[in-house]
């Protein structure tokens, strides 16, 4: 296991932390390739139903790219993207415990996930055209397609952060906690998804991402495929049959 990033497992979610608080998280090579491989990991692993991602201690969940380690030649990239994430499709539920601040490639990395938790200490930002760069990890992609235009290019081209409440006050995260409970949050959450049958969840999660930039009617054909698929799966059966039953589901992700 890669001293870089920590790594442990509760039922059917892979908790992942990156484990360099000593420079807030930031991301080197080593940590960006141990990101890349251990997702690589929970994508063809039927045992992994979530991801949660999160950082060490409570300072930031990430500050982005190790500038000292760039400044030696590393860039904190894979072909994944940045920190091994930033292009990846992954295809499961991945939550983001912010249990810090996250800016820059720290910040895109969030964005990356599907869910996010925050301790309520935490801020989240782009700041890089305050040093003559862009958001080039997929922030000026994906930030105006999870909040209101307006609100995406005021935090590009101000360089200016939102604080936890204010980002869950326009739709960024779904929780802001105190630091104590960011993880056990998290993972509350984590496995109320477990809860469900896993290939119905991953369906939903992929017909939701393949669709939201769609006219209806291109969305209607990817979604019925994909109910088609899903009410043949032996899971849509079991369903029925625990709920005739009165019994909970014994879910087989197929």
């Amino acid at each position: 296991m890669s001293e870089e990033l920590l790594r442990h497992r509760e039922g059917h979610v892979e908790v992942l932390t990156i484990n360099r608080p000593q420079v807030r998280n930031a991301i080197n090579l080593a940590t960006a390739q141990a990101i890349s491989a251990a997702l690589d990991e929970c994508a063809s692993d039927d045992e992994v139903w979530v991801v949660i991602l999160t950082g060490a201690e409570d300072k930031a969940f990430s500050a982005g790219m190790d500038l000292k380690a760039f400044a030696q030649g590393e860039f904190p990239a894979t072909d994944q993207g940045f920190g091994g994430i930033t292009e990846r499709r992954f295809l499961k539920p991945l939550i983001c415990a912010a249990n810090g601040s996250a800016f820059a490639g720290g910040f895109e990395m969030v964005l990356s996930c599907d869910l996010v938790v925050a301790a309520d200490h935490a801020v989240f930002g782009i700041p890089e055209a305050q040093r003559g760069l862009i958001a080039g990890a997929g922030g000026l992609i994906r930030l105006p397609r999870r909040i209101a235009r307006a609100i995406a290019l005021e935090m590009a081209l101000t360089a200016e952060p939102l604080s936890a409440q204010r980002a869950y006050e326009v739709g960024l995260i779904n929780k802001v906690v105190p630091s104590a409970d960011v993880l056990p949050t998290a993972m509350a959450l984590a496995q109320r998804i477990c809860a469900n049958a896993p290939l119905s969840v991953r369906t939903s999660k992929r017909v939701i991402l393949e669709t939201i930039d769609l006219n209806e009617e291109d969305a209607w054909a990817i979604n019925n495929a994909a109910f088609g698929m899903i009410a043949a799966s032996s899971d849509a059966l079991e369903g029925a049959i625990a709920f005739a039953e009165k019994r909970p589901p014994l879910w087989q992700g197929k």
